[in-house]
């Protein structure tokens, strides 16, 4: 695969559409191979490296949720590299396929290291943070290497984007807590399965999910990139905290408004 992989087509199946639509999540193998993702891994590492704003503060002494990952946005705008990766057309397609529309514009990306002993990241969901007005969003995780169970992969609670569970809660160990127990009573299967090299996952905006902590000794490297629906208006009720999220990733729109600022361009348009 050569870096033309970025832009052709993957082929979808109408079985692999029908599970993610029922699961809210799926695994997909093989979108890209080992040396088209090389490039990307050393420059999104860098960055994020150098952008860390922890890296002079030990494990040991940050809070549970810095203690899981490192967490650098709009990467995409701090290199060419990054930005070619971003704004993959065969990642946008998938996710315009996936989500049932006609195209997809970018949320924002980010880089999400869990470095070597990073703990847990808690249960969560998406959706609550951003200031959309539909929930046509879905998110690309897009490992660097190999992802064994011991490193803290994705895991999801299968179709547990029907269900309101902890939707308006910030992640927190609290958080967490409501939502295990929730996904116990409601007898949602939660799916942790490994990562090999290539294998890219999308999960909507709404599906419960968390990682484990990294038990191994190398940092597991993931970059993300997040969709929504070209037509995606910016919601005129926000939270504060979608507000914050408003300001960050697309300024210049208006309530009410398609959210066309430049932050947001049409990655995906048949």
């Amino acid at each position: 695969m050569s870096m033309s992989a970025l832009d052709t087509p993957y082929p979808l199946t109408a079985e692999q559409i029908a599970q993610f639509r029922a699961d809210g999540f799926i695994q997909l193998p093989n979108v890209f191979d080992a040396d088209t993702l090389a490039p990307y891994d050393r420059e999104i590492t860098r960055i994020t490296l150098e952008a860390n704003p922890h890296k002079d503060t030990p494990l040991a002494d940050r809070d549970a949720y810095h203690r899981a990952f490192i967490q650098i946005a709009q990467v995409w705008q701090r290199s060419t590299l990054a930005r070619e990766l971003t704004f993959s057309r065969r990642l946008a397609r998938i996710a315009a396929e996936l989500l049932d529309v006609a195209g997809v514009r970018l949320w924002h990306d980010q880089a999400l290291y869990k470095e070597p002993g990073g703990g847990s990241t808690f249960w969560h969901v998406d959706q609550q943070y951003w200031p959309m007005a539909s929930d046509r969003s879905v998110t690309a995780w897009i490992p660097f290497q190999a992802v064994p169970v011991d490193m803290g992969p994705l895991s999801f609670g299968r179709s547990s984007h029907r269900f309101d569970i902890a939707r308006n809660v910030a992640i927190s160990e609290e958080s967490d807590r409501i939502i295990a127990r929730a996904v116990q009573e409601r007898e949602i299967e939660e799916i942790a399965a490994p990562f090999a090299l290539g294998d890219v996952s999308f999960h909507l905006g709404w599906t419960l999910h968390r990682a484990g902590a990294n038990q191994t000794e190398q940092p597991r490297k993931v970059h993300t990139v997040i969709y929504m629906d070209a037509d995606m208006r910016l919601s005129v009720d926000m939270t504060d905290t979608q507000r914050v999220d408003w300001e960050a990733f697309s300024p210049t729109t208006q309530p009410g408004e398609i959210m066309d600022d430049p932050l947001n361009p049409i990655l995906y348009s048949p």
